[in-house]
């Protein structure tokens, strides 16, 4: 049975329901710090076979969210995030599968060493405890959190968005069908019943110290909030402002590819490229060719003087446009004087999420690489790889732009904190 959705709750009420849900939460992380991998690969299991044999209920609830959103006046790139089909239910599937086939990473041995005293040193993994994810439009996150979560043995609070409050309910029963069919706490993977704001409100409060950390998922606005009001540890998540520098030598062929699928394939996630940056040595090969690419494919590509004067339906660049997350047929074009220049460009207008450099020079791509302080960093690919799944991760809650614990895709052992086990012979200290 779906969870119903309590769209108005007192506010008193909210501050309950929520402790309830982090006491509740706490319980469950305590028995999952300790369940072997098996049993929580059971579960996963379990929960891949109920997403697919209820297909039909999940479309039919996404459907209520879609016809809410479009009468809202949506955007179509959120739409995109939004909508669900088969295919993609499938890939959820898969991929909660392919979390269940990752090695469980709780009590792996990190690194070992002995002290001349003869004592025995452990770094080992544990779980972090309990993870509150705050999301948006993407009701697969939902999925994803959850499996990810179990697999590192952590309870987890979800709080999807309004927009996708439905779709996330019906996924969310697949995933309490599996942790009960493998005998594990349905409440390890809990979700909010009420889409009021309060209750985001209350989670970044730590719910009486039950939440250990918050991972923000969605637009600035979420992220600022949740920023600057967390009591909590945050998995920083801010915007996708990628970039692709198209750097001399480029194979004409390969930075056209490129270029249109960082931009294209899916303009609404968080790896599409929003920036090409060209070099001036290039402008009389490769610009006219990747700027007629872009618009051929359906993009609209605002540009500086140098791209306009390639192409006219090159629409005139603004400084806003540059450092802008369009998530959408859009991108910023800009001509670069050389290595020096883009990178000095990313610094400035990037967002330290995921940049690409095409090149044959493998000596400016590695000075690229070392130099552009961002959490990914591609040669010769796309930005659209900027996925945990991609990573062989199975998936991921979001990239972590910060720079502190996890960094980058945010995937199961980077939802593991670690401890140290000490052995000895009876040693004293002196």
């Amino acid at each position: 049975m779906v969870a119903e959705v309590k769209e108005f709750v007192r506010p008193e009420d909210i501050e309950a329901i929520m402790a309830g849900l982090g006491t509740r939460a706490r319980a469950a992380a305590r028995v999952l710090a300790n369940v072997p991998g098996d049993r929580k690969n059971a579960a996963l299991s379990a929960m891949a076979g109920a997403l697919r044999a209820r297909t039909d209920e999940i479309l039919d609830a996404n459907a209520r969210d879609m016809r809410a959103a479009e009468a809202r006046g949506t955007a179509g790139s959120f739409l995109d995030r939004l909508k669900l089909d088969p295919t993609r239910i499938e890939a959820m599937a898969k991929g909660v599968e392919d979390i269940a086939a990752l090695a469980d990473p709780v009590g792996s041995v990190i690194a070992e060493w002995d002290r001349p005293n003869g004592l025995h040193i452990e770094r080992v993994r544990t779980p972090l405890g309990v993870i509150g994810v705050i999301f948006e439009s993407r009701p697969n996150v939902t999925a994803d959190a959850g499996a990810l979560c179990l697999k590192a043995g952590n309870a987890v609070i979800l709080r999807p968005g309004s927009e996708s409050a439905l779709s996330s309910r019906a996924i969310h029963a697949c995933l309490v069908e599996g942790l009960e069919a493998a005998g594990l706490p349905g409440d390890a993977i809990q979700i909010v019943p009420t889409t009021d704001r309060a209750a985001v409100g209350e989670m970044l409060k730590g719910l009486d110290g039950n939440i250990d950390v918050i991972v923000p998922r969605g637009g600035r606005s979420l992220v600022e909030r949740v920023q600057t009001e967390a009591r909590v540890p945050v998995f920083a998540h801010l915007e996708g402002i990628c970039h692709v520098y198209v750097h001399a030598p480029a194979d004409l062929e390969m930075a056209k590819a490129i270029v249109v699928n960082a931009k294209m394939r899916r303009t609404g996630i968080c790896g599409a490229a929003e920036t090409l940056l060209i070099d001036r040595e290039l402008v009389e090969t490769h610009l006219k060719p990747i700027v007629g690419a872009l618009i051929d494919s359906g993009c609209e590509v605002r540009g500086d003087d140098t791209a306009q004067a390639v192409d006219d339906r090159v629409i005139t660049a603004t400084d806003a446009d540059f450092g802008k997350e369009f998530l959408d047929a859009i991108i910023a074009v800009k001509v670069v004087d050389g290595l020096d220049a883009a990178i000095a460009h990313i610094g400035t207008y990037g967002s330290s999420h995921t940049e690409a450099i095409v090149t044959d020079d493998q000596a400016a791509a590695d000075t690229f690489m070392a130099r552009v302080d961002s959490a990914i960093l591609l040669h010769n690919a796309s930005t659209q790889f900027a996925d945990g799944g991609e990573f062989g991760m199975g998936a991921e809650i979001g990239i972590a732009t910060g720079r502190m614990h996890a960094r980058g895709p945010v995937g199961v052992e980077q939802l593991t904190s670690f401890k140290y086990r000490v052995r000895g012979t009876g040693q004293t200290r002196p």
